[in-house]
């Protein structure tokens, strides 16, 4: 039995062979101003790029893959423990180019202490949706930080954006939502944060946004794949496209990975990605359920005690 202290109580729990460190679980988290800071780090963030881009979607990408490793069976992986901080997943190809949000968010981490660096990633991808126009996500704070990665689960744990066939990819994606513990509409709604942020060249090899609205959270992406026409990438910048097998629209600006052609190429996945092409409210209360499912996955809050018993 190991005794885990969270940013709120402490609670006794046997959790794989990792050793919890909060020195600060006494001092509480004010989650407004770590809100604020994470927001004021994307707008300075942003102004020093000057080319559009952000970190909101790489802020959601860091929340999604801390969380993602989540399985139901045994109950290892997930966000708790904020082990993508070290090896082995700091350097697995699923998380190439997640340092960039990492660093951007130590300064934020020694400015407020008191949240582990668990709340903090997982907080930092909520954030980055509802300043961007997107839902409320349902969030609280009692996430461990572990010494290490010892506790690691395997990787490959995290969705790839092509497994060779319109077959494969969407057997692979079930696969590793189904692992969680989600279910088809779960997976849907949550490529719609697909709205925000780009592939880049240099991390996974893909290139482009999704969206001509990159920093909006929107059913744009859905709407998209349902009425655009997608094709094949053969030319980027007018030489020939030596990347992996992606789409493009009319335009050569916009893109899909398999992955996000699984969505409308299956038709389970299709009903929900023209519901939500169809209606955003909806999309919206869909995205915000499954997005805090997501990150609460396998994490041991402290019970507390419902009102009435402190009577």
């Amino acid at each position: 039995m190991q005794r885990l202290a969270g940013p709120a109580a402490v609670a006794t729990v046997t959790l794989y062979s990792a050793t919890p460190v909060d020195a600060h679980a006494k001092e509480a988290v004010d989650i407004h101003k770590v809100r604020e800071s994470i927001v004021s780090l994307i707008e300075e963030d942003q102004e020093k790029r000057g080319d559009g881009t952000t970190l909101n979607g790489t802020f959601i990408r860091l929340a999604w893959h801390c969380s993602g490793t989540f399985a139901k069976q045994d109950g290892s992986g997930g966000s708790n423990g904020s082990r993508m901080r070290f090896n082995p997943e700091a350097s697995w190809g699923a998380n190439a180019g997640l340092g960039v949000a990492r660093d951007a968010l130590e300064p934020l981490k020694a400015k407020h202490p008191e949240i582990s660096y668990a709340d903090l990633y997982t907080l930092a991808g909520v954030v980055a949706v509802e300043e961007n126009g997107g839902p409320t996500i349902p969030f609280r704070l009692g996430r461990l930080d572990f010494e290490s990665g010892n506790s690691s689960p395997p990787d490959g744990r995290l969705p790839d954006a092509d497994k060779g066939s319109k077959v494969k990819t969407v057997q692979h994606v079930r696969d590793v939502f189904y692992r969680m513990g989600l279910n088809d509409r779960d997976i849907v709604a949550l490529m719609g944060a697909h709205a925000m942020g780009r592939c880049h060249t240099d991390r996974s090899g893909y290139w482009g946004p999704w969206t001509f609205a990159e920093n909006t959270f929107s059913n744009e992406y859905f709407r998209l794949l349902v009425e655009e026409r997608w094709s094949p990438k053969g030319t980027h910048n007018g030489k020939p496209w030596t990347g992996p097998d992606q789409f493009e629209d009319s335009t050569g600006k916009l893109m899909m990975l398999p992955s996000d052609m699984a969505m409308i190429l299956d038709p389970e996945f299709k009903k929900y990605v023209e519901l939500y092409a169809k209606d955003e409210d909806v999309f919206f209360k869909d995205f915000a359920k499954a997005f805090s499912k997501l990150l609460e996955l396998g994490v041991p809050f402290a019970s507390t005690k419902a009102w009435y018993q402190f009577w």
